[in-house]
C-alpha cells in the first residue's frame, strides 16, 4: 500500500484488536489491499485456488478485479470467495508523512471496527 499504509493498519487493527492480523496470506480469511486489479485477482488465485480456475483464463481474472481508482480507497476482500465485504475512501494526503498514516490508518480501522460490531 502507498507509504507503507498496510503497516500502520495491521498495527491499529491489532492494537484495537479488531481482527487478527497473520503474516501467511495462504492462512488469511481476508485480505486488506488498496488495489482491485489483475495482478491482485491473479494473486488469490494462486493462494486460494478453485476448481473453476483450472479454466480461468487471464482475461476473466482481469475483469473480476477492477477499480476506477487506486488512490484512497482499501478493500476488504474475502479470501475465499473473492467478494469485496467491505470498503473505504480516505482522501489521499498530499504528504505521506508517519503521522499522516497514522492518522489515516485510525480513521480506516475505526470504520471497519464498526462495521464488525466491536
Amino acid at each position: 500500500m502507498t507509504g507503507g499504509l498496510d503497516q500502520y493498519l495491521a498495527g491499529q487493527i491489532t492494537r484495537d484488536h479488531v481482527m487478527q492480523v497473520v503474516a501467511d496470506p495462504k492462512i488469511a480469511d481476508a485480505i486488506l489491499t488498496d488495489r482491485l486489479n489483475e495482478a491482485f485477482g491473479q494473486t488469490l488465485v494462486k493462494l486460494h485456488p478453485r476448481d473453476e480456475d483450472e479454466d480461468t483464463s487471464e482475461r476473466a481474472v482481469q475483469h473480476s478485479f477492477r477499480s476506477s481508482s487506486d488512490k484512497g480507497t482499501v478493500f476488504l476482500v474475502d479470501a475465499k470467495s473473492r467478494q469485496v465485504i467491505w470498503s473505504d475512501y480516505e482522501k489521499p494526503g498530499r504528504s505521506v508523512s508517519g503521522a499522516r498514516l497514522n492518522q489515516q490508518a485510525g480513521r480506516i480501522v475505526k470504520k471497519l471496527a464498526g462495521t464488525l460490531g466491536k
